[in-house]
């Protein structure tokens, strides 16, 4: 096997940890809530704590990795997230299962961004999209197991398992990275940039927090007001100290390399409505259709069965349609899919949406591919650690802030129709929202050039591509 293959492999068992961690969990939440006596909208605290403490933590990974050995720091960041598992496992309170869910996101922050480090700084950006494909094929095996399996354990034995059967295989990471991963290293590291850090931590914990809190009575409103306008006001002070100080944390120059701008800033808008199937899905089908969660887990692990399925073709496509093309027409096809969803009935054929998932899973995996890939089309080596770094912060921001605008818009839904209790409607409509969200990403992709990103894609442009991208100039 050749080494690029297996050093994805190895952190793929990162990835997989991780995902099958994040879609057991939407999978129990109607379970969960029950279980410590919460309604399920409020359960959204147990996804958007992990997300928001990645997005706070992420940044300094680059550095941390830099500075101490990428294989250091991933193999202690499995450790922790390990154990951070083992504590949501053993939670008895809601606050205690967000306390843990904040540990283990302590592991997350450094172990995803530090992996994928690694594999960016020991690959050929010629084989950079094959590269990526084979990271995520084991790790999308997480979330096509997943779902079915976060349901049958839940159903048939106790939810609190789901969290400790990432015990073996935070393990088995360990032990492969020890033995297989270089414990690579910058000579010349910057010096942190604290005051960033804390700037930037501060920001997006309270905006993120803020918003998260929107309804239920969970906080008072002047409370979720001054968290929303603090964090706001912090980001604001942060793009100011950024702009003016070199080595900043997330170092916003990143965003003028305009591929990079149209993996994040478009991948962040696009990510927005996909990140709130996961939470809006499992609530349709089990509080809104009355399923089990082990029936329901086994019509949802559909969506990463086509996302898998599409591992397989990612490199192709990009090779005939190129970035632009592949971003702008699958950015409208995966909205549709993800509006369809609201067509979903009680007596819609389970092979109707399980085919339905599957492909709408397919394209967005698509998407996904190509958004990670562009990211870095043209970032230079020694910019690589901070490219991840803010790449990942995105990523995991726009899924903490999809979960808080499907709450919303349930919430406002609700208020609309004058439901007490949660209803199937509700959901569904949420859907449309989010969609709609999800596509408006096709702005960003469409200033693009026809030829972006073609050293990593490998596709030759036509003459008329070719006239129009010298026009462009």
């Amino acid at each position: 096997m050749r080494p690029a293959v297996l050093t994805a492999f190895i952190i793929a068992t990162a990835l997989f940890m991780e995902n099958m961690d994040g879609t057991v969990i939407s999978t129990s939440l109607p379970a969960i809530a029950l279980d410590l006596h919460q309604d399920p909208i409020v359960l959204k605290l147990a996804l958007t704590s992990y997300m928001l403490t990645l997005a706070v933590f992420i940044p300094a990974s680059g550095w941390v990795a830099d500075r101490f050995g990428a294989r250091t720091v991933f193999c202690s960041a499995i450790v922790i997230f390990t154990l951070g598992s083992i504590l949501c496992g053993a939670s008895s309170s809601l606050s205690t299962l967000i306390a843990a869910r904040v540990f283990q996101g302590l592991g997350g922050a450094m172990m995803v961004p530090v992996g994928r480090l690694v594999l960016l700084r020991s690959t050929a950006k010629s084989d950079l999209v094959s590269a990526m494909a084979y990271l995520t094929i084991p790790a999308l095996i997480g979330p096509v197991a997943g779902p079915p399996l976060g349901g049958f354990i839940t159903t048939y034995f106790h939810w609190r398992w789901i969290f400790w059967i990432n015990v073996p295989i935070g393990i088995l990471g360990v032990l492969l990275s020890l033995r297989f991963i270089q414990n690579l290293r910058e000579q010349a590291v910057p010096r942190f940039d604290f005051k960033g850090f804390v700037l930037s931590g501060v920001g997006l914990l309270s905006l993120i927090s803020g918003l998260s809190m929107i309804g239920r009575g969970i906080a008072p409103y002047w409370l979720v007001a001054a968290m929303i306008v603090i964090g706001a006001l912090s980001l604001a002070a942060y793009v100011r100290h950024a702009n003016a100080t070199a080595g900043a944390i997330l170092d916003l120059k990143l965003l003028k390399i305009p591929t990079f701008f149209a993996g994040v800033v478009g991948g962040f808008i696009f990510r927005i409505g996909i990140g709130a199937m996961p939470f809006l899905l499992p609530l349709l089908l089990q509080v809104g259709f009355g399923l089990t969660p082990f029936a329901s887990g086994s019509l949802t692990f559909a969506t990463a069965a086509g996302a898998l399925m599409m591992k397989f073709t990612a490199s192709t496509a990009l090779r005939w349609f190129g970035f632009r093309q592949t971003l702008i027409i699958n950015c409208l096809i995966s909205g549709t899919f993800l509006a369809v969803c609201a067509l979903f009935t009680p007596s819609t054929p389970h092979w109707l949406l399980l085919l339905t998932l599957l492909t709408g899973g397919f394209f967005r995996s698509l998407q996904f591919t190509a958004l990670n890939a562009i990211s870095y089309a043209d970032v230079d080596s020694p910019q690589m650690s901070r490219a991840t770094s803010f790449a990942s912060v995105s990523q995991q921001m726009s899924g903490a802030v999809g979960i808080a605008v499907a709450a919303i818009c349930v919430e406002a839904i609700q208020f609309g129709f004058g439901d007490s209790e949660l209803m199937a409607r509700d959901l569904s409509l949420a859907f449309v929202l989010v969609a709609i969200v999800s596509s408006l990403s096709v702005f960003i992709f469409a200033q693009l050039k026809p030829d972006a990103g073609a050293a990593v894609s490998g596709r030759m442009l036509s003459t008329g591509e070719e006239r129009a991208t010298a026009a462009a100039e």
